[in-house]
């Protein structure tokens, strides 16, 4: 039995995993991302404020100043490697290359939303909504929702691109608050199927429970960020090499070796756009 897959079977499997993987992910589209990073950082350009100053005739300017800082996303290398019989031929089934390409597609893809929420748990953000807000020792609520908002507005973060990521019990508490399930609010399909898309201009990702760690929690304590995104948003994504595939036959183990390989860091680059909201899940 020959050991060697054609490049078309190699390929097809590679397609098949690339779409999983484009399909799974939830926070990479809405950050900031540079592609093609060589060496083990990169570093994302902050620009300051600058203030306008009355001009007086036959004087010389002042400058304003701009203050140029730069934010470090550190590249971290890594793999979801499975061995596997499915691509000998006289065994091989559709159905198995695809469940095994959507296992590989979606820990890479879990594996690259943890840098990311874990680049925004490790800044310090420009303000944090309490788990009391709108109630004590409460879950997601509209209050909270209308927090955020504020703070964000307060430092002038543009009203386009704002996401908030909270976690699947967090959408359970919301369901619970009188305001959020309304007629009016079941424009955005809470009422209707549960979901809750946009709502004060925040884009809402849910997220389960997740062996990379998920969103944050400490006892009854769930944290998830609101923020700005978009190409100049808060959030930063340097990627040295985009998700690939690899399938070599390892005499060894008489298998074949699917491996998923990708290359990335993340950082949060301005801390202005960045909100923590607390959300206390005790009874969840």
């Amino acid at each position: 039995m020959s050991r060697n897959l054609r490049t078309a079977e190699i390929q097809s499997f590679d397609e098949m995993v690339k779409q999983a993987y484009q399909g799974e992910g939830k926070i990479r589209m809405s950050t900031r991302v540079k592609t093609g990073v060589r060496g083990t950082s990169h570093r994302f350009t902050v620009v300051g404020r600058g203030i306008a100053t009355p001009r007086i005739t036959q004087t010389d300017v002042v400058p304003m100043n701009v203050s140029y800082t730069n934010a470090t996303a550190t590249i971290e290398d890594w793999n979801a490697p499975e061995y596997t019989d499915i691509f000998d031929q006289q065994k091989v089934n559709f159905d198995e290359q695809r469940v095994l390409a959507m296992v590989i597609a979606k820990a890479i893809s879990r594996r690259e939303d943890q840098l990311l929420i874990d680049a925004m748990t490790a800044a310090t953000p420009v303000g944090t909504v309490s788990d009391d807000e709108g109630g004590t020792n409460t879950n997601l609520n509209t209050a909270k929702y209308r927090k955020a908002k504020q703070l964000l507005d307060q430092q002038g973060v543009m009203q386009e691109d704002r996401y908030l990521l909270v976690h699947a019990n967090n959408i359970f508490g919301l369901l619970g608050d009188t305001t959020a399930t309304s007629a009016d609010f079941a424009t955005i399909r809470a009422l209707v199927n549960g979901q809750v898309e946009t709502w004060l201009g925040f884009t809402s990702m849910m997220f389960e429970n997740r062996d990379e760690g998920g969103l944050p929690v400490s006892s009854s304590i769930r944290t998830g960020y609101a923020y700005h995104g978009g190409a100049m948003g808060a959030i930063g994504h340097a990627v040295g090499i985009e998700f690939r595939t690899e399938i070599n036959y390892i005499a060894e183990k008489t298998s074949w070796l699917a491996n998923g390989l990708f290359s990335a860091g993340s950082v949060t680059i301005d801390p202005n756009g960045l909100v923590d909201m607390n959300m206390n899940e005790t009874g969840v």
